[in-house]
């Protein structure tokens, strides 16, 4: 399970309805092209919030049949509806998921111990293994060690996904919990994560930049700093040129440029106007 997972991007066609035809291409792309480890279906970079119980299971079947077993699955479940997280936890391990994940319970202000119910719940419900998903900004629940340390009492679940800047937290983490999965989530501060030991990453740029992604963690386990921070820079340069330009509209646009139907983003984001088309095919003409 170690290894660079794309965050995988859903298709959509312009009123906002699942192109299997996309998914497919997305999947296959970050399989024969990127080459990640492992495709993380259903996160915040899959417009996963803005899907019906439906959909998501859609998604999760032609992700499951495309990928064919090739490439490790994460099947991200969380849902503030605990019988939405249960079902969609229980329909992708029929599938063959490896991995459930769950973002933590947001928008009302939840205890821990109700945050560690709903882990609990799920991984009771669905007898599968479990990764977190902690994204503080996004979510506004933050957790310590002494929280992690709770959580990873059950023995199912087997690791986090840290998307949070915290690094003194993230190391103390790895060292206490060395027999746990821990998975950087922000793709720009790759290079000091594997420094620090994480295990993988998870990032919404492997879809297009995985191939960087690899190779910084690669140098990285070699002790090539120098090379590492070299390809750290033209990421973050790239990242910062796509978050300028619209993050996940110019995603979609770079992957139009591969040849892949990566389709619009779901309303309310907006549909890409002319000048973020011009954009991301500039930005595709100077780092790819």
């Amino acid at each position: 399970m170690k290894g660079i997972y794309s965050a995988l991007l859903t298709s959509f066609d312009k009123e906002g309805n699942i192109n299997e035809k996309g998914i497919r291409e997305l999947v296959r792309h970050n399989i024969d092209c990127v080459k990640v480890d492992g495709i993380y279906v259903n996160g915040s970079t899959g417009e996963n919030f803005m899907l019906s119980t439906e959909e998501k299971k859609k998604i999760f079947q032609i992700v499951k049949d495309e990928a064919d077993g090739k490439i490790k699955l994460i099947a991200q479940i969380g849902s503030i509806n605990l019988k939405e997280s249960i079902e969609l936890g229980n329909y992708a391990t029929e599938l063959g998921y490896d991995s459930l994940s769950a973002v933590t319970p947001f928008y009302y202000k939840f205890t821990f111990e109700e945050i560690k119910d709903y882990y609990n719940t799920i991984i009771k419900e669905t007898q599968n293994n479990m990764i977190i998903y902690s994204i503080p900004y996004l979510t506004g629940v933050d957790m310590g060690l002494d929280n992690f340390g709770e959580l990873f009492k059950n023995p199912k679940i087997i690791g986090v996904k840290f998307t949070n800047p915290d690094f003194y937290l993230l190391e103390r983490i790895i060292y206490t919990f060395p027999d746990k999965l821990v998975y950087s989530g922000f793709d720009e501060m790759l290079l000091p994560a594997a420094v620090v030991g994480v295990d993988g990453a998870i990032g919404s740029t492997f879809n297009v930049n995985g191939r960087r992604a690899k190779e910084i963690f690669d140098l990285v386990s070699k002790g090539k700093l120098k090379e590492a921070r070299e390809l750290q820079s033209i990421t973050n340069n790239l990242i910062t040129e796509i978050l300028n330009n619209g993050l996940y509209q110019t995603i979609k646009l770079i992957l139009e440029e591969f040849g892949v139907n990566a389709g619009y983003c779901k309303r309310p984001f907006r549909e890409s106007t002319d000048e973020m088309k011009k954009n991301a095919k500039e930005i595709f003409n100077k780092y790819f």
